[in-house]
């Protein structure tokens, strides 16, 4: 029980003081789950934000789900998921009423626009953050790199365009582009290991 409830003050914490949704979320899921609780390593948090983009609903939703999962059951996936989702929903079923009479008033509206400021450092915090771990453990340091700044740059070059292409399309290819380059060295790893 003792558990179930730090799930769901951790996550309610998270919830209520991330704005700019799942990829703001990353950073203080980051140093919440990975770094203050040890409850994921640095991997599990990369594979499950991968897993949390590719199907449907929130990323952070979806990260929190798993945390709980794995450290409580079902349990735990329930508290933990139900403390992400419980202070976005009060605070938005609270201002919803007031929403356009709050933006009609200057300070609020410039208030919401240094908030999508700093929305905007956070996701770059997070991908800079994941990006550092993961060429920490990569043997294929440069390959993996170029990877990352070809799916960036065809990212930008598209949306200077207009051209609107899913993301589910990066990820797919980069999980195709993975399974080519890597997937023979990791089952031949895999391979060895079972000898």
């Amino acid at each position: 029980m003792k558990q179930i409830m730090d799930l769901f003050l951790t996550f309610g914490r998270i919830g209520a003081l991330t704005f700019g949704g799942g990829y703001a979320m990353i950073s203080l899921l980051d140093y919440e789950c990975v770094e203050k609780k040890k409850w994921l390593t640095a991997d599990e948090l990369m594979d499950v934000t991968v897993i949390a983009e590719s199907t449907p609903g929130p990323i952070a939703i979806n990260c929190a789900t798993y945390t709980g999962y794995k450290l409580a059951g079902m349990g735990g996936a329930v508290s933990a998921t139900i403390g992400m989702i419980l202070p976005s929903f009060l605070l938005i079923f609270a201002i919803s009423a007031f929403f356009e009479n709050m933006l009609v008033v200057g300070i609020i509206e410039k208030a919401f626009r240094g908030i999508r400021i700093a929305v905007s450092i956070l996701i770059i915090q997070a991908a800079v953050r994941m990006i550092r771990k993961m060429m920490k453990k990569s043997p294929n340091k440069k390959l993996q790199m170029l990877i990352v700044v070809s799916f960036f740059l065809a990212s930008f070059i598209m949306n200077i365009a207009g051209v609107h292409i899913s993301t589910i399309y990066f990820i797919i290819g980069s999980g195709f582009i993975g399974l080519s380059l890597f997937g023979r060295s990791g089952s031949k790893k895999a391979g060895r290991e079972e000898l």
